[in-house]
């Protein structure tokens, strides 16, 4: 008992480390430097799943049909419309919105430079997405060669919302066409996508006269209150026929999410540079806390000549463990936050900190400075009292 209090009383493990700062603080820069590493690998993987189905989210829909040949948001196939129809004789089916998707041609009217925007086309008068306001701004849409142009798409497609905003009339080029901008909506880009903008199916098929009219790209099923989506689902994939897929909207978000994340590489290049700040953070502690360890080793001879345990030394090197891994995780925690908020006003993706990650990152560092600790008290059984003589 007396030793624990002694223990309680003369924090060992901090005055060992607080010794030399110099050493302290390279020590707590590198399992920041690792720390700031993880929560950015981390951070991009998850951000650019999150960012590829933004619009997705949007969707006013609880069941979702798509072509079994569409691949991704950027490889879409187009199916029967006359499918989205069929569905409408499910009696839980409340109402239906077709939908065109594809990436257009569009034309920065400052710089004349072009690039891929989405274009979604629908009928003005269906209800597209959950906000309230797009169906206000949708009714710009009936006239022709409308569009709504989303103001959070990258800057690389003209300062639209700030002239938009300014009053003068925008109008620009898409697909070879000359179209006037409406209206703003907010959207987001995505990872397969920098920009989107809405039209009327009308407008949609004159600027890609190469689609089918009979063709559409997603079709929005919504349910009536009470529904099951689950049973709707199973019930309409065995009455449509097999050229489309019935999804619940919840199953599409996570079909998009599924193609980034294992038909791609994204998901492996992120995951490896997380764990090589791991490993990075490994090495830098484990040389820390074993020249730390060695460089006292007369002292700890000296504590077991007294009669302490090596259990007891064993507990000041966790706890030296501990201090590193807390110290170093706060201000890369705070740095993480800052370069998230950098990267959200440069690229537009939704890149934020939230608690999974912040707790994974922690655990991360903590195991790192605990792993490289038990692997520094190794040294400790070398310590024998001979030694301080």
């Amino acid at each position: 008992m007396s030793g624990f209090w002694q223990r309680r009383r003369i924090p060992l493990a901090w005055l060992l480390l607080s010794r030399q700062p110099l050493r302290l603080l390279v020590a707590l820069a590198g399992i920041c430097f690792a720390g700031i590493l993880m929560f950015m690998q981390l951070g991009f993987r998850d951000g650019l799943f999150d960012a590829s189905v933004t619009v997705h989210r949007l969707f006013d829909a609880d069941l979702v049909l798509m072509s079994p040949r569409s691949m991704s948001s950027i490889s879409m196939s187009g199916f029967p419309r006359r499918r989205l129809v069929q569905s409408m004789a499910h009696p839980d089916v409340q109402g239906i919105t077709p939908v065109n998707w594809n990436f257009l041609l569009w034309r920065n009217p400052q710089t004349l430079s072009t690039r891929q925007i989405l274009a979604l086309g629908f009928e003005p008068g269906d209800s597209l997405f959950t906000d309230p306001e797009l169906a206000a701004k949708a009714k710009a849409l009936t006239s022709r060669g409308r569009v709504l142009f989303d103001q959070r798409s990258r800057n690389e497609f003209g300062p639209i919302s700030k002239w938009f905003d300014e009053g003068r009339i925008v109008e620009t080029e898409l697909a070879g066409k000359r179209v006037r901008v409406a209206g703003l909506v907010s959207l987001g880009p995505s990872f397969g996508a920098d920009g989107n903008l809405l039209t009327s199916r009308e407008t949609f098929l004159e600027l890609l006269p190469s689609n089918p009219p009979g063709s559409i790209e997603i079709g929005l099923l919504r349910l009536r209150p009470g529904a099951d989506p689950d049973a709707v689902v199973r019930s309409l994939t065995a009455s449509l026929p097999n050229d489309v897929k019935v999804f619940t909207k919840q199953a599409f978000i996570e079909f998009e999410k599924n193609y980034w994340r294992s038909s791609t590489s994204i998901g492996f290049i992120f995951s490896l540079g997380a764990a090589m700040g791991f490993v990075v953070g490994c090495v830098i502690v484990y040389q820390i806390l074993y020249t730390d360890v060695s460089d006292h080793l007369p002292e700890y001879a000296t504590l077991m000549a007294m009669g302490y345990r090596l259990k007891t030394l064993l507990g000041v090197v966790a706890r030296e463990g501990i201090f590193l891994a807390v110290m170093g995780y706060v201000p890369a925690y705070a740095a993480g936050q800052a370069l998230y908020a950098l990267v959200r006003s440069s690229t537009k993706l939704p890149v934020a900190m939230d608690l999974p990650r912040a707790v994974l990152v922690f655990s991360l560092i903590l195991a790192m400075c605990m792993g490289s600790a038990v692997l520094a008290m190794r040294r400790l059984v070398d310590a024998d009292p001979a030694e301080i003589f």
